[in-house]
């Protein structure tokens, strides 16, 4: 047995009395001087960081990525650069809405963010699994996750409140469906696929620019709860995904994922039915078919929960070369959104977190700010540039120009000609997607949800959303009705067989 290891303060001091206070005589107050007390209290009430204000509830493992196909024609980004490499990641699955302590089985989307280590830096991909989202531009997101979470009157989940947002939203209407059918409860993570969801750029060696979207296949093989296992799970163990993960890894049943990508050129954009960087579209498999690129696999428990899993901070914003954004209005929101909301949560700091540390060469002029732990950059100079050392600007990563479509500054028209189809590709999901049980179980989850819309406004709720079921698909629309006991010729749009663009 090795040598027993002293108790000590965090400052390293050596001390005895771990469980009994310092007091005035056996019976007396306790003193203001044992500063073992204050040391351990004041640890204990700091324990828990804020949790994140979405994705709360996550589990998350290390594993590697290896690429298998060569897609070096379509970007210049080290980590597609040979057939066999491996890079280290660390991958966070989560429930978006719910708190910290809500369960894994909630009928809700599941983030599925990635941190590849590379020699560029850190990639940080920030998907769900699901390929869309409810609204498009990130001036309604707050708006839709204040709908997610609790009622300010009642502090409990309102139906309510999400069905008044979706239905004045007709946008949301693709992920609402995708939410509603047997693919809004998962059975566990290593069952679902994954998707970087928003439209990116590929950049090659001549700097022609692809946009490009990710895909990952689960070779587990997708499986879903029903409605009725989701919330029995809920009862009997809410952290079923959570204990899946960790089991199996474990176990070493390592999950995998085959990695694919989505190729359209700049000119295929240009005439693209929909707007290609519209969050809540996504591009037909037929017109734009998956490229394999690697596989995905997950073989490395956190060792530690709260310093690896929960303290990990992903963003959108974190590219390497290679790669690069797009137009799309949800991930420019983004591009800000989420380090801002890792520096309120974390620190300034929150990339020293061995987590989240690129494990190759990092050299800037950033100081200071709470917990930096890396020496600070000693006695370096803190400013660009400078005469004393040999840190440069590589003009190797000097990024191309970008070609804008106008340098007129304008709102987005959210009703401009082929950006008010909100109804064709939840069609398509509900006609050309769903098996015959996917339909019923949709309808069910749908109606079930449905009947929790109460208030004044409850009958104007309903007809509001059912409309927009009817635009999708008449079937779909009339099942929903009888499913609600609402009244067919009552609910149906008078136009939904013609006009498929009606906002």
């Amino acid at each position: 047995m090795s040598e027993n290891k002293k108790l000590t303060t965090a400052s390293g001091m050596p001390y005895f009395e771990n469980e009994d206070t310092l007091s005035a005589g056996p019976r007396g107050p306790l003193l203001l001087q044992d500063f073992i007390l204050h040391e351990k209290m004041a640890h204990f009430n700091r324990e828990r960081i804020p949790e994140r204000v979405v994705h709360a509830k996550g589990s998350g493992a290390y594993g590697t990525f290896t690429i298998t196909n060569d897609i070096s024609s379509y970007t210049r980004a080290k980590v597609f650069n040979k057939v066999g490499k491996r890079t280290k990641v660390f991958q966070r699955f989560s429930t978006v809405g719910g708190e910290k302590g809500s369960a894994d089985t909630e009928r809700d989307p599941r983030g599925f963010a990635l941190k590849f280590y590379t020699e560029d830096g850190n990639w940080d991909l920030v998907g769900n699994n699901t390929p869309i989202f409810f609204i498009k531009d990130p001036k309604k997101f707050g708006d839709f996750i204040h709908t997610q979470k609790r009622d300010p009157y009642t502090n409990c989940k309102s139906p309510t409140m999400m069905w008044d947002f979706w239905s004045l939203n007709p946008e949301s209407l693709h992920q609402v469906m995708f939410l509603m059918s047997d693919r809004g409860t998962p059975f566990s993570y290593r069952h679902m696929h994954g998707f970087g969801s928003h439209t990116f750029s590929f950049i090659n060696a001549d700097n022609q620019k692809h946009w490009v979207k990710f895909h990952f296949k689960t070779q587990q093989g997708i499986k879903n709860f029903t409605n009725d296992e989701a919330v029995k799970m809920k009862g009997e163990d809410p952290d079923h995904a959570q204990r899946d993960l960790v089991t199996a890894i474990d176990a070493g049943d390592f999950p995998r994922w085959d990695v694919k990508v989505q190729i359209m050129t700049t000119e295929q954009a240009k005439t693209f039915r929909w707007n290609p960087f519209d969050l809540t579209k996504t591009w037909s498999q037929k017109d734009f078919p998956l490229i394999d690129v690697g596989v995905l696999e997950l073989n490395e428990n956190a060792q530690n929960f709260f310093a690896e899993v929960e303290q990990s901070a992903f963003a959108p914003a974190h590219v390497v070369d290679g790669i690069s954004y797009s137009p799309d209005k949800m991930l420019q929101g983004r591009i800000l959104s989420y380090p801002d909301a890792h520096r309120h949560r974390l620190g300034a700091n929150f990339e020293q977190i061995p987590v989240n540390r690129c494990p190759y060469a990092i050299n800037n002029f950033q100081r200071d700010g709470q917990m930096r732990v890396d020496g600070n950059g000693g006695k370096a100079p803190n400013y660009f540039p400078n005469s004393f050392d040999n840190i440069v600007a590589d003009p190797e990563y000097k990024q191309a120009p970008v070609e804008l479509e106008t340098l007129v500054a304008d709102f987005y028209d959210r009703n401009a000609e082929g950006e008010n189809d909100h109804y064709t590709q939840p069609g398509i999901f509900w006609r050309e997607v769903l098996s015959a049980t996917d339909k019923r179980n949709l309808v069910s989850n749908v109606a079930g949800a449905m009947k929790g819309i109460d208030g004044p406004k409850k009958a104007e709720i309903i007809n509001r959303q059912l409309c927009h079921f009817f635009r999708a698909d008449v079937g779909l629309g009339v099942a929903i009705a009888q499913a609600i006991g609402v009244n067919v010729e009552d609910a149906m749009p008078k136009q939904h067989s013609t006009d498929k663009s009606i906002v």
